[in-house]
């Protein structure tokens, strides 16, 4: 084979590596842009109809006080929203986080089953106490330098 030829087939060889790589990189783009999940409220995801059950949606809302049973990584509880329920089953590959409790503020990512119930795969919480609104008359804690003063001391000339 002469040199020529030799550098042909390498250039031929090289652009179809190239092209592959693009193409498979625009595939799998496609896809995983098909796997976006879209945020709405629970409000929103009943009113949607059909298209509620083709699409990955992210729900939030307050987990109900006494609705949540867990097994293992798995747990069923109901979201509320502005007096709209719904019911969730996770079912992740960890468990539900510590601060998934009653009453917390919950995100639910996954598809609507046609059942109704909203399938997880995955979950976030946040501490219901820890994020609460302090009651009227309530004192707020004391941090360490309360009560403290600072005072600036100019040295005389």
């Amino acid at each position: 084979m002469n040199t020529k030829s030799a550098s042909s087939l390498k250039v031929i060889v090289a652009s179809v590596v190239i092209i592959a790589a693009v193409l498979y990189l625009a595939i799998s783009g496609a896809r995983d842009s098909k796997a976006t999940s879209y945020y709405c409220t629970i409000g929103e995801l009943q009113g949607m109809g059909n298209k509620a059950y083709s699409r990955n949606l992210r729900v939030a809302g307050n987990v109900k006080p006494g609705s949540i049973h867990r097994m293992g990584t798995h747990a069923s509880f109901v979201l509320l929203e502005l007096g709209k329920e719904l019911p969730v089953s996770y079912d992740g590959a960890e468990p539900p986080p510590d601060t998934f409790k009653d009453d917390a503020q919950a995100l639910a990512m996954g598809h609507l089953g046609r059942d109704g119930t909203f399938q997880a795969n995955q979950l976030q919480a946040k501490c219901a106490s820890k994020y609460a609104p302090a009651k009227p008359g309530d004192k707020p804690a004391a941090s360490p330098a309360a009560g403290t003063t600072a005072t600036l001391v100019v040295p005389a000339k």
